[in-house]
């Protein structure tokens, strides 16, 4: 026999020869199994999410409803008003518009003086101090004359003319079954006048000083004392005319009355 004495036999059916691993097939599994690794991360962020909406869920059906705010309720839309009741209605608006105008005409001519130092051709200096003087005393009036007749009538059924002590009256009477009463302030309107008349009583201060000569006159200082009430002034004789205006009164009043106010 000349078969080699180190040789294995070798199975009959079997080659000599290794089965190498295919490399193809290694490298696939390599490819999968670095896929799985990739798509574990997502899928944990996947189910956190899932869980934190199932938990929002949860929340939302647990809470109580948030209820919608209610929408403002439209006032109802009035019947057109004559020409007859409009005048009657507008009546004190346009009065008021009259003496508005005035006190801003003046108000205006001052400030242009106070802003350029030149004042209107033959107008000297004592006269311009009298202007200013004179447009305080005409406010101070026309407020007076307000407070004590106009407002009270307007009061009676218009809470924006109301001082503090009728507005706690008319809460009082409205709450006479009990509650806790609420602290009142004066009117928007009456407010204003406060703080008009705390500027104005500056300006004509001044104004009195330079024409007694204790000051010299500063156009520049008499600009600042303007500036300190002359928004609200303003503001306020736009506020007034407008509340009381036909659009407004109609709400409150009959032309009867109106008719029978004593201005």
């Amino acid at each position: 026999m000349s078969a080699d004495a180190n040789s294995c036999p070798v199975p009959p059916g079997e080659s000599l020869e290794a089965s190498p691993t295919p490399l193809t097939t290694a490298a696939e599994d390599g490819a999968q199994h670095a896929a799985s690794q990739d798509t574990k991360p997502a899928e944990a962020e996947a189910e956190a999410e899932a869980e934190a909406e199932a938990e929002a869920e949860a929340g939302k059906s647990t809470s109580s409803p948030v209820k919608p705010e209610p929408k403002p309720v439209p006032e109802p839309a009035l019947p057109p008003l004559s020409p007859a009741e409009f005048r009657e209605y507008n009546r004190l608006a346009v009065k008021m518009e009259y003496f508005h105008d005035h006190f801003r005409q003046t108000y205006n001519m001052i400030y242009e003086v106070a802003r350029t130092g030149r004042r209107p051709m033959g107008m000297s200096l004592k006269k311009f101090l009298d202007e200013g003087i004179s447009l305080v005393g005409y406010l101070e009036a026309h407020h007076g004359i307000e407070e004590s007749y106009l407002y009270p009538i307007l009061a009676r059924k218009m809470p924006q003319f109301r001082t503090a002590a009728e507005a706690a009256a008319m809460s009082s009477s409205s709450s006479a079954g009990g509650g806790k009463k609420q602290k009142q302030a004066d009117c928007e309107l009456l407010r204003q006048h406060r703080a008009i008349h705390a500027g104005m009583d500056v300006f004509e201060a001044y104004l009195r000083a330079c024409r007694n000569r204790e000051r010299e006159l500063e156009m520049s200082v008499l600009k600042d004392k303007m500036d300190a009430w002359g928004d609200v002034l303003f503001r306020h004789l736009d506020d007034e005319v407008r509340e009381i205006s036909a659009d407004v009164m109609r709400k409150y009043w009959t032309v009867a009355e109106m008719r029978s106010f004593p201005i």
